[in-house]
């Protein structure tokens, strides 16, 4: 691949997001961010040292966004211990539990256990300051011409994550009031980041691919949900969440199957969850992980309607460093066109490069030669 910066011509160009040549938000943390959260942890700096720290992680990694030729940039999500335990801490509500929650991740060498913290709702939900409002605010203040966008879980992580069980039955007695709050919270952090100026926000939900494993359905009935549909509930407060979303806001949601140090910990085709999910999902675009054949085939992009709705083919492992031959790539978009029109096809790789603050098991060459095959991949097939 040539060195220089790849742009896709006008005539295949969107301007509004999500864009073809696309990426989910995370990447790998700089070697220097780790060092200097080593010495927070051990007292040897302190929060406004580790912050700029931070600042210039963000900053180089912006650059090269748009140097390989993006048209979106997201800070990495590099202040982030997890992509979405450090959103769901900080809303009014939820505290830590001592515990821990076990999620198990599989790769090509066995399993692997994800322990975060545990949590409870134990109070009202709400939002009493804007979650990473300050940190998308220097965001927007670095780029030079990329869209900054803004990544967070969905309302259906914080109920997926521990379902009934995680509620104090003292404050929210049934689980309407529980979504009424949530929701009505969500809302606002949406109307918030609005105000910021956000055009291109994500809502990021493992739970609507999860939920195409069979494995996983049978979670849902252990912690007292319904497997048959409570994908559909989860749309339903996506969509309540997002009703009141400023006008010029892209929203787009991204769903995979488990994304941890390039271990994953669901299977199945998107069969499951296709229809409601491209249907009733109101979102301008959806993140879907293809990356290999835990994914299935491409048939489920049959229930995509017509018109401006985007599905950006997640067909760039970052799970491993190899990079894909772009005939290859070309020929797997070919062939989810013949399921969904090509103009309403995108390319980005099947998850974030670094879900948690441990990373994928890749390395940073690997991480960029990624992204900048994404963008000539996609210029050659959308373009002139």
């Amino acid at each position: 691949m040539s060195e220089q910066t790849t742009t896709i011509p006008e005539s295949g160009r969107r301007t509004r997001p999500p864009f073809r040549a696309d990426h989910v938000g995370s990447l790998l943390r700089p070697p220097e961010l780790l060092r200097a959260r080593e010495d927070f942890a051990a007292g040897r700096i302190d929060a406004e040292a580790l912050r700029t720290a931070e600042d210039a992680g963000i900053r180089e990694v912006v650059r090269k966004q748009e140097e390989a030729g993006l048209q979106s940039a997201t800070d990495g999500e590099l202040r982030r211990a997890s992509w979405h335990m450090d959103f769901i801490y900080q809303l009014d509500g939820i505290t830590k539990e001592p515990g821990e929650i076990k999620v198990k991740f599989h790769n090509e060498q066995g399993d692997i256990e994800f322990t975060p913290a545990a949590l409870h709702v134990d109070g009202k939900l709400g939002v009493s300051k804007t979650i990473f409002g300050d940190d998308f605010s220097f965001l927007q203040q670095i780029v030079t011409r990329n869209v900054p966008k803004l990544t967070m879980p969905s309302p259906s992580m914080v109920h997926y994550r521990g379902g009934k069980a995680a509620i104090d039955p003292r404050i929210y007695p049934d689980l309407d009031s529980f979504w009424s709050d949530l929701v009505a919270a969500y809302r606002e952090q949406v109307r918030r980041v609005g105000e910021l100026g956000c055009t291109y926000l994500q809502f990021d939900d493992t739970s609507l691919a999860y939920m195409n494993d069979p494995h996983q359905r049978d979670y849902i009935a252990s912690i007292g949900g319904d497997p048959q549909r409570q994908h559909l509930d989860y749309i339903q407060h996506i969509n309540e969440a997002l009703a009141d979303r400023p006008d010029g806001m892209s929203v787009t949601t991204h769903s995979c199957r488990g994304n941890f140090r390039s271990a994953w910990a669901a299977e199945g085709s998107w069969d499951f969850v296709a229809e409601a999910l491209l249907n009733e999902l109101q979102v301008d675009g959806f993140f879907m992980e293809w990356d290999d054949e835990r994914s299935g085939g491409f048939e489920p992009l049959r229930f995509l309607p017509k018109g401006e709705k985007q599905v950006v083919l997640g067909l760039v492992t970052t799970k491993k460093g190899e990079l894909e031959s772009k005939d290859e790539l070309k020929r797997r978009i070919e062939e989810a066109a013949k399921h969904a029109p090509l103009e309403q096809l995108c390319l980005s790789p099947q998850c974030g490069f670094s879900s948690t603050v441990e990373g994928n098991e890749l390395t940073h060459e690997d991480q960029w030669r990624k992204l900048a095959l994404i963008v000539e991949v996609a210029a050659e097939v959308w373009g002139s």
